[in-house]
């Protein structure tokens, strides 16, 4: 099952990481990507094996952004890739059938896209501007989802979106509404791991 929430990581050393990521977690989130952009490959390594024991503690998916092969090297739950990442189908012959994969986009011809790369599912932004990412793709603001969901659901396109970028508890009501399946959220959980609880009750309220 795919989690309504989603925390992306933050932090600028190996120790910031796994400690946002343990403070999220003990508050009760149950999906972790880990994003260390500033990690060498024996910090990231050493994190993400950190990590995996600590979802499996917790029962919490692990997905790890961009790195494929060490998603396999330590057998985490799937990976999740942006528009200039390995392709999804060389990601999907490395990791196997059972793993997930997540994608990337921006538009309506991105998803759609990812659909038919068979992704698990869609992170789909940036809600607003955030500075967790570096060259932000467009904002598209909740008049943006709208006007995708609308198009997906048109052309009886069905794989679940993500929305993510610079979203605040407020915004969420809103965006249910659009159709999206849930959230990932980075800055504000990091910030703030108490608020997974409220969180949740916004995203799983009409169940």
């Amino acid at each position: 099952m795919l989690s309504k929430l989603q925390y992306i990581s933050q932090g600028n050393t190996s120790e910031e990481q796994f400690l946002n990521i343990q403070k999220v977690l003990d508050n009760g989130c149950d999906w972790i990507q880990l994003r260390f952009k500033n990690g060498n490959t024996n910090e990231l390594h050493i994190v993400a094996e950190k990590t995996k024991q600590l979802c499996e503690q917790y029962k919490a998916t692990f997905i790890i952004n961009d790195k494929v092969d060490l998603a396999y090297q330590i057998d985490a739950d799937g990976v999740h890739l942006g528009l200039n990442d390995m392709r999804i189908k060389d990601a999907r012959s490395i990791l196997g059938n059972d793993k997930i994969i997540g994608g990337t986009a921006n538009t309506f011809e991105q998803v759609s896209q990812r659909a038919n790369e068979n992704c698990n599912y869609v992170g789909l932004g940036p809600f607003r501007f955030t500075t967790t990412k570096e060259k932000l793709s467009p904002i598209l603001g909740l008049e943006g989802y709208k006007a995708i969901l609308n198009q997906l659901a048109k052309q009886h396109i069905e794989i679940p979106i993500i929305a993510i970028g610079g979203i605040q508890l407020n915004d969420i009501p809103s965006l249910i509404e659009t159709g999206i399946h849930g959230i990932a959220i980075s800055g504000l959980l990091t910030q703030n791991p108490t608020i997974t609880t409220t969180l949740n009750e916004k995203l799983y309220v009409n169940i």
